[in-house]
This record gives C-alpha cells, structure tokens and sequence, in this order.
C-alpha cells in the first residue's frame, strides 16, 4: 500500500500514515527498518497493512 506520513510523534517512537480514503494507519518505530529517525511528514511512503493488540497498523514501513 501507499501513503502520505501525516503525523510523526518522535519522543514517544510512533506516527501516522494518510491513505486511501483519508483513512490514517498506526505506525510504530519498529516497523521502519531502522529509518524512524529519517522520516518527515508529508513523505510518500510504502507499507504493509497488520494487525496490532488496537488494531490495523502499518509494517514494513519505507519510503518511497
């Protein structure tokens, strides 16, 4: 899947993802490859869509 990074919470390791029909996607630090740091809001990213204890969350999270 594609989307847009919408909202990025650094302190506490976790953001958002825009896509599809506005809808936003949890995701956490972990499911970016180790490239947390380096991400922007407003970035085009690519993701896989799993399931979290809260559910849909984003994996696999890079950019595009």
């Amino acid at each position: 899947m594609q989307g847009t990074i919408k909202k990025i919470v650094g302190d506490k390791g976790f953001g958002f993802i825009k896509h599809g029909d506005n809808k936003d996607i949890f995701f956490h630090c972990s499911a970016c490859n180790g490239q947390f740091e380096n991400l922007l809001e407003g970035q085009e990213v690519t993701f896989e869509e799993g399931r979290g204890d809260k559910g849909p969350r984003a994996e696999n999270v890079t950019v595009n």
